[in-house]
């Protein structure tokens, strides 16, 4: 294992930029969520009070080598969302991308699209990734959807695989893009982002 898969890198696009995730950040995070974000039953978006605690939480995980997480800046450096690499195994090389959650203000905006693009960058072209996968929850469509926008394709559902935030058995939706269909995804996001820096919307 070198060392990239024990670093955690700074990403940096035209729209975002990816920084390790510090206490730090907690106050800027807490800032960009509100409750109604945080008390939608099939998300994990954390609450404003509890950001210290999911920031340590994150941290701890870090630590421990099961993670990388990171703070998403907007294009003038104000934190806007949250991400993270988990369940990396570089015996394969594999990982997942998500903990993701972001403000209101920054959806449907070409902060999801160039935030996928850096990391999925950083997956395939840097830790060398046979594959990189996404999960959420059967409910949570607009998730569903922003996944198979980015190009992933959809593996399975895994039954009460895990529990929601507010305690119910979750059906997990499991997706995958293999290191063969980086080339063809990567050219999708760089069209994306060039179609809103025309002034569409993407997401």
């Amino acid at each position: 294992m070198n060392d990239a898969w024990t670093t955690v890198p700074t990403l940096v696009g035209r729209h975002v930029r990816l920084e390790p995730l510090g206490m730090q950040h907690v106050d800027g995070l807490r800032a960009a969520t509100d409750e109604a974000l945080a008390t939608c039953w099939y998300t994990h978006v954390p609450a404003p009070d509890d950001m210290a605690g999911h920031v340590e939480a994150a941290l701890r995980k870090q630590a421990g080598g099961e993670s990388m997480a990171f703070v998403v800046l907007d294009a003038d450096g104000v934190p806007c969302g949250s991400t993270r690499f988990y369940d990396m195994d570089p015996a394969v090389p594999r990982l997942q991308i998500g903990y993701t959650w972001y403000a209101r203000r920054v959806q449907r905006t070409a902060v999801n699209t160039e935030s996928k693009r850096l990391l999925l960058g950083h997956a395939f072209e840097t830790l060398g990734c046979a594959a990189v996968g996404f999960q959420t929850s059967w409910f949570n469509h607009a998730s569903r959807n922003a996944i198979e926008r980015l190009g992933a394709k959809r593996d399975g559902v895994i039954r009460n695989h895990r529990r929601h935030a507010d305690g119910s058995l979750r059906d997990t939706v499991t997706y995958s893009i293999i290191d063969g269909e980086w080339p063809a995804v990567r050219c999708h996001l760089e069209a994306k982002l060039a179609g809103h820096d025309r002034g569409g919307v993407t997401s």
